[in-house]
């Protein structure tokens, strides 16, 4: 691509700006941005809306990588978190899972019975 002496491309210009950006205002400038955007999208669409957008993602990251993607990730997110917190936090997790399985098969039991 040819250029003009001292002019850029719009992606070198969005370049430059963004780390501009970055250097003046720092990460938490981006952080503030998101969440005033998520609201705001959040406000204009609905709660669905991301659902919708989540499905789509999902199954676009499907095509391109395949099922097995998910499980390697997965994994990759599992030792993290294990290197992060420990062995000990899948167990926490997991008491607290149980309870809650416990506690909605007791409610599902009680409503049965109530029904009879």
């Amino acid at each position: 691509m040819t250029r003009n002496k001292g002019a850029m491309t719009v992606a070198e210009a969005g370049r430059r700006g963004g780390a501009t950006t970055a250097q003046r205002h720092g990460p938490e400038f981006y952080e503030q941005i998101g969440k005033k955007g998520g609201k705001t999208t959040a406000q204009r669409h609905g709660s669905d809306f991301y659902e919708q957008i989540g499905k789509q993602g999902g199954q676009k990251v499907k095509e391109l990588y395949g099922p097995r993607f998910y499980g390697r990730i997965g994994k990759i997110g599992g030792d993290t978190v294990s290197e992060k917190y420990g062995h000990e936090h899948f167990e926490e997790i997991g008491k607290k899972g149980g309870q809650k399985v416990a506690e909605l098969i007791a409610r599902g039991r009680q409503a049965n019975n109530d029904l009879r």
